[in-house]
């Protein structure tokens, strides 16, 4: 199977960065890791519900929404495969798995470009219902937002120019010029587990831009937007991914707003449990490797 015709090309995006602070570290990179090794959802996830409410026992209308009958979803705009505009329509996996939900619990899905540094802060003050952006579930944004159960699992590419010096997470260091974008697990990974000041970006297409013009020399990114981004004749590879288990990605939800996060949980586990999940994923992911030993939705819902 074949990537779906849904990728983008690759915008051209002037250069600009958030912040240029390249500056030397004591700190040398730690070895990276697979967290496939004895990765297990009872033991890493203490958050996934036990069981949903079936959907047709939701009362929609106790779900505080800002408009009755419609989601209103923060999400990105330059995120191939996950979240995406293609033709004036946002799409892409997570996107379409949240359209798939809205269905299920008879709600309309309208969807508003934001960035990702503000995204999170937006759902928990209710300028958007959910946020939809391949959003790694950490303890720390846990203490500020709200999460659905999980629908999906992280992993973390290197990105690089064809022939650099740059061949993974382990030869990564203080002398390299490593973009991220700002407010991700990946700009936390640089930051405090690598021990590195990276460069900071607004959005996926400027990092992307400036690794193909050299202005930076790697960028640490989710892999799904690493392969969306990464076109033959780019002068760029991805030289490393590892995956990430420990911390699902979900939709975020305000904290206080249980009704709602109970709803999407319900909708999650119904197109889990029609196949619909399945799916989406194989069309979005033709091959990409799955972990066994994880499962999305609730740990009642049974994957087809």
């Amino acid at each position: 199977m074949t990537i779906p015709r849904k990728l983008l090309a690759a915008l051209a995006v002037p250069l600009l960065a958030l912040t240029v602070s390249c500056g030397a570290n004591d700190s040398e990179p730690r070895e990276s890791t697979d967290a496939l090794a004895g990765s297990d959802q009872d033991s890493l996830d203490q958050y996934t519900t036990d069981s949903t409410t079936p959907v047709d026992e939701i009362d929609v209308a106790g779900l505080d929404l800002i408009t009755d009958g419609t989601l209103r979803v923060g999400t990105l705009s330059d995120a191939p495969p996950n979240i995406f505009i293609e033709d004036g329509v946002f799409t892409g996996y997570d996107n379409e798995l949240l359209r798939a939900i809205g269905d299920k619990l008879g709600l309309e899905v309208e969807f508003a470009s934001t960035d990702f540094s503000a995204l999170l802060a937006q759902v928990q003050n209710q300028q958007f219902d959910v946020g939809s952006s391949s959003i790694s579930t950490t303890a720390a944004r846990r203490e500020n937002v709200g999460f659905t159960n999980g629908y999906d699992f992280g992993y973390m590419a290197v990105v690089a120019q064809e022939e650099s010096e740059v061949t993974g997470f382990d030869s990564l260091s203080d002398s390299t010029r490593i973009g991220v974008v700002q407010g991700t697990v990946q700009d936390d990974y640089v930051t405090n587990t690598l021990g590195l000041e990276p460069v900071r970006f607004p959005d996926y297409n400027t990092v992307y831009a400036n690794v193909r013009n050299g202005q930076v020399d790697a960028w640490v990114a989710p892999s799904q937007q690493a392969t969306g981004q990464v076109k033959d004749g780019d002068g760029t590879v991805i030289a490393e991914t590892i995956i990430n288990t420990e911390n699902f990605t979900a939709y975020a939800v305000n904290s206080d707003n249980q009704p709602l996060i109970d709803a999407l949980n319900a909708g999650l586990d119904a197109v889990i449990e029609d196949g619909t999940w399945t799916e989406l994923t194989e069309e979005w992911y033709p091959e990409r490797e799955m972990p066994t030993d994880w499962k999305p939705g609730s740990k009642a819902a049974e994957t087809k």
